[in-house]
């Protein structure tokens, strides 16, 4: 079934299911809003459950470990293992943790929920912009189907960051700077967005002063607590892994290892609690990663440079679709030629989706259906079946392989969507095609 197929039936299905009152309050800003208590009461909810004994979920309780050994010790490896996000990440453990262990699980999903509410209120305008509603449904459902992917990691902190930064886009650029900066500093990924908006709008000088100013305040805070020397860890820190299970380079050994080929095994690397593969060449290929991801970034920055120019020539410009285009781009590249295939790098995907769903919903169904896609298989590798991948089951190899295709799939999606914006022309006027005419 085509995309188009798909949304045509789903469109079918909610006209004979729900009557007509249920839709308009569904598509109105009151239905958003009470989709929005509901999904995340869900997260609260279980959160509190798990608080209430003790405990905490997924890597939470490695944020929960860091911040009990305390960061003004200047310990950032007092944790199970080491430190491997950017020192601002450090902000938001610490007001998590600032009650005790006890409570930290549940106000990191409270503090991820408030950010989740700014951002879908961006999004839809407060409510006012009604064309906008069905996006927010959208990254509602994604939310719910990544469940604690998103609210048990940093990555669920950063994506609504981001999302609000596009929201924000090429009309307001050094907020949009600033808050993807911040990001940044939380997590790398969103810098992929950043350079998405260094290319595309026309106030670049703003977008630099912006983030060099959020860096020299992280700096500042950075050595106010003592963590200088460890500012770039972060760096460090992943330029030691090898090929993680996940990724999407890593797929052919993947079923080298099930189908037993070649010495191919699957490990746990404990000193970073990660699961990688093992085989022939997969040293190799773990060293070339880095350069080619930084190659793919610099391709597809050239891609939306020229998209941009190209299309300014033709009059078809449009810097908006550009910076949402090129921020998927950008990001998926990030995903697919990383040697880090982790679950929640789904959710970095999600906001420009978002917000491009609001700017045209017909536009981005594509990468939406797609994603949705990903998502719900990302479900069944983690956290639902992800002993039975680690232990070689080949029904899973398969969901983990058909979902590492559609990340490709959609990259290719995405470099088509901007080499088309580069092309693109702009309609013309009824009045000048009939004279021309």
């Amino acid at each position: 079934m085509s995309t188009d197929s798909f949304f045509s039936a789903l469109t079918r299905f909610r006209h004979r299911v729900l009557p007509s009152p249920a839709q308009a309050w569904l598509n109105s800003p009151k239905g958003l809003l009470a989709g929005f208590c509901v999904v995340h009461l869900v997260f609260l909810v279980f959160s509190l459950i798990v608080s209430l004994h003790g405990g905490a979920y997924s890597d939470t309780v490695i944020y929960r470990n860091w911040t009990a050994a305390g960061f003004q010790d200047g310990n950032l490896h007092g944790g199970p293992s080491p430190w491997v996000y950017p020192v601002l990440a450090l902000l938001p453990m610490a007001i998590a943790g600032v009650a005790g262990p006890g409570p930290f699980f549940f106000l990191w999903v409270l503090m991820i929920t408030l950010l989740n509410g700014v951002a879908i209120a961006k999004l839809t305008g407060w409510g006012r912009r009604r064309d906008a509603i069905p996006a927010g449904w959208w990254w509602l459902v994604f939310l719910l189907i990544m469940g604690c992917l998103g609210f048990a990691r940093v990555d669920g902190l950063t994506a609504p960051i981001v999302l609000i930064a596009l929201a924000y886009g090429v009309s307001h650029p050094f907020i949009a700077s600033t808050l993807l900066s911040i990001a940044t500093w939380m997590k790398v990924w969103p810098a992929a967005v950043v350079l998405s908006l260094f290319t595309v709008v026309k106030q670049r000088t703003r977008v630099l002063a912006a983030g060099i100013l959020t860096s020299i305040v992280v700096v500042a805070l950075t050595a106010a607590v003592g963590q200088l020397p460890r500012l770039f860890n972060f760096l460090t820190q992943q330029g030691d892994r090898g090929m993680q299970l996940e990724a999407t380079f890593t797929t052919p050994w993947l079923w080298l290892s099930v189908l037993h080929i070649g010495r191919s095994r699957m490990y746990m690397n404990t000193d970073i609690n990660s699961m990688q593969v093992d085989g022939p060449g997969t040293t190799l290929m773990s060293f070339l990663m880095q350069p080619l991801l930084v190659l793919a970034a610099i391709l597809v920055a050239a891609l939306i440079f020229w998209a941009l120019h190209n299309g300014k020539r033709t009059g078809g410009a449009d810097r908006t679709e550009l910076l949402l285009a090129g921020s998927l781009t950008m990001a998926t590249a990030f995903v697919v030629f990383n040697k880090v295939g982790s679950p929640q790098f789904m959710v970095w995907l999600a906001p420009a989706v978002a917000v491009g769903l609001a700017h045209s919903w017909k536009e981005w169904r594509v990468p939406a259906a797609m994603l949705i896609a990903i998502a719900v298989a990302t479900f069944f590798i983690y956290p639902l079946f992800y002993d039975a991948l680690s232990h070689n089951n080949p029904l899973m190899a398969l969901v983990l392989t058909v979902r590492n295709v559609l990340l490709v799939v959609l990259f290719c999606w995405s470099v088509r969507r901007l080499y088309l914006l580069g092309k693109k022309i702009p309609a013309k006027e009824p009045a000048t095609a009939a004279k021309e005419s």
